[in-house]
């Protein structure tokens, strides 16, 4: 029997040899729908999509060792992408709709950066629901594990693409084929208005005399390579896109030369060591350093298994919108610090969401009693 107290986008999967087990799909969607129907906008459809990729050889899967995880330094990066499990993903619009989009990155490793070719996109939510504020975005990037909720209105017929739009390269995701058909109804005006979230402000209100304190846990995130003494070097601003330019090293690496680590900087104590302990209705301020003088820096997106969480400050830079949270992306040579909201009792997990990473050790456990 689940309980879903927030609403949101989630998924579930195993937790058995992420590496191949989410690798060749065993996931799934929960969209958890508000109470009140005020909380979202008034929108004509609603459409859950997973980003993914796969890596193929010789037009086949990659195949993947029994008794340890293969590229365990950047994680597994597909070469071919997916849209709702598809690569030629189609979705058939009338004109004059408004869609809500609910985007949920399934990848091993690979961030995308999503984006609508010629649509303007308002970002209304994150994993747990939604933004204090709406924005408009041209492209929002979630890693893996990370979910975006946007809102995108066709008014004009024609075919658009979705895109993951990096820095070095566009990826076409799929279209959207818009008719001249027109929509029974058109939510225009909503949609060209951007919209504060009262119960969403009411709900981290609590929590805001919280945003200063010092600093509860600090964790750092770094990396142990067999026969590796220097520093590769940070990639630009902290992300990894792609593993081309390290697509041999890559491949070669697993889990018997590399290990990953989250440190407990306080005890030293290094992931499955790691013994913290919260009571229920505790605000924990945690701080994640990602360490770029490591012997591979890269992002990491560190995920909270039962509890929720806000992100107040990234790289010293204080959050002004604010969104509940359990996956949160540390760009190397980054910090953010995040207030955890430890109302779930249970013995919990908190890992790196890249799949190889988990599976090099990059996870601790901890207890809210």
């Amino acid at each position: 029997t689940l309980k879903f107290p927030d609403a949101g986008v989630y998924w579930y999967h195993p937790h058995m040899r992420d590496d191949y087990a989410l690798e060749l799909g065993l996931y799934g969607n929960f969209l958890v729908t508000p109470t009140s129907p005020t909380y979202w906008n008034a929108v004509n459809r609603e459409i859950a999509i997973f980003l993914d990729d796969i890596l193929m050889k010789d037009g086949k899967i990659a195949p993947f060792y029994k008794n340890r995880t293969d590229r365990a330094m950047m994680g597994r990066f597909g070469n071919i992408m997916f849209t709702n499990g598809e690569t030629d993903y189609t979705l058939s619009v009338k004109k004059g709709e408004v869609i809500r989009f609910y985007f949920t990155n399934s990848a091993s490793a690979r961030p995308f950066n999503i984006s609508i070719a010629r649509i303007k996109m308002k970002l209304v939510g994150g994993d747990s629901g939604a933004y204090e504020r709406e924005e408009w975005k041209d492209a929002v990037m979630v890693s893996p594990s990370e979910r975006a909720i946007v809102e995108a209105f066709f008014d004009t017929a024609g075919e658009y693409e979705i895109q993951n739009k990096t820095p070095d390269k566009t990826y076409s995701l799929g279209k959207i084929i818009v008719s001249e058909e027109p929509a029974a109804s058109a939510n225009t005006g909503l949609f060209q208005t951007l919209h504060n979230n009262k119960e969403v402000i009411k709900s981290i209100d609590p929590f805001r005399s919280f945003f200063m304190n010092v600093v509860d846990k600090r964790i750092k995130l770094s990396i142990y390579m067999m026969g590796s003494g220097m520093s590769m070097g940070t990639p630009v601003a902290g992300i990894e896109w792609d593993d081309t330019d390290n697509a041999q090293m890559n491949s070669v690496s697993d889990t018997e030369m590399v290990a990953w680590k989250i440190i407990d900087q306080d005890t030293d104590k290094k992931n499955m060591d790691i013994d913290w302990k919260f009571k229920v209705g505790d605000k924990v301020k945690i701080r994640i350093v990602n360490d770029d003088s490591s012997a591979h820096p890269m992002q990491h997106p560190i995920h909270f298994h039962g509890q929720r969480f806000l992100v107040v400050n990234q790289n010293g830079i204080p959050q002004t919108n604010l969104v509940w949270k359990d996956t949160v992306n540390v760009p190397a040579g980054e910090y953010v610090d995040i207030i955890l909201d430890a109302s779930n009792p249970g013995t919990w997990m908190a890992h790196c969401h890249i799949l190889e990473h988990i599976e090099a050790g990059m996870m601790f456990s901890f207890k809210v009693e």
